[in-house]
């Protein structure tokens, strides 16, 4: 191979390692606030407060 297929090839390499980081990166920052979201969840149920998404709204009857 000459060098610049070689370089092309790295080049190609890092972009797809570096795209693969984010996604990492992306899909634990996903992680942590989902971890948020369950932990709030059950400490209102330990303190007796409703939850805040009880079924869907848009199920819900109007009446009014």
């Amino acid at each position: 191979m000459n060098e610049k297929t070689e370089t092309g090839q790295q080049s190609r390499k890092e972009a797809l390692e570096a795209q693969a980081k984010l996604r990492r990166e992306r899909a634990a920052e996903k992680l942590r606030e989902n971890l948020g979201r369950r932990k709030q969840q059950v400490r209102a149920r330990r303190s007796g407060q409703a939850d805040e998404t009880n079924g869907l709204p848009a199920a819900k009857l109007d009446e009014s």
